[in-house]
């Protein structure tokens, strides 16, 4: 049996100038701001572990996450998606498709390199993810270029 899950996060850009890199599935964005939070704030794999977590049912973004973070001084966002996947004792994962909005920065370019990275951290291959991204027409903030959202569908195979 199938099961499927929706994750979803946003971060607003650090100001102009801001020596905090951009980091977008584990790989390093350069040319533009960071994002706004105690961690790396990776939106996508933040949002990734959203959606691992609607599988599990067991919260790592919160809790866990400000554990290892404020407590123990774990910024990388792939060791809260570890944590996340480390919880899929019944599931394993066999899609994930990302859709990012965001102005800034241009990311079709950047897109087979979060995907090698992303197949790389779930143990998938490339072929199993999907991720589009988009301006939204500039109709929200993120599409406006003051930050990044991501909504990801994760499908997990219950094991046998």
């Amino acid at each position: 049996m199938n099961i499927c899950a929706i994750g979803q996060d946003s971060h607003r850009f650090e100001t102009d100038g801001s020596i905090k890199p951009l980091m977008l599935g584990g790989v390093l964005i350069s040319g533009c701001p960071g994002l706004v939070g105690n961690s790396d704030a990776d939106v996508v794999l933040h949002a990734l572990t959203n959606a691992i977590s609607g599988i599990s049912g067991i919260n790592i973004l919160g809790k866990v996450s400000d554990d290892l973070c404020l407590k123990q001084g774990i910024t990388d966002s792939r060791v809260y998606l570890q944590k996340a996947l480390e919880t899929l004792t019944s599931h394993k994962l066999i899609h994930i498709s990302f859709s990012i909005e965001a102005s800034r920065p241009h990311l079709s370019h950047h897109i087979p390199a979060i995907k090698s990275s992303v197949a790389n951290l779930t143990s998938l291959k490339p072929e199993q993810i999907g991720i589009t991204a988009t301006t939204g027409e500039g109709l929200t903030s993120c599409g406006k270029g003051d930050g990044i959202q991501v909504l990801v569908i994760v499908t997990a195979q219950q094991n046998l």
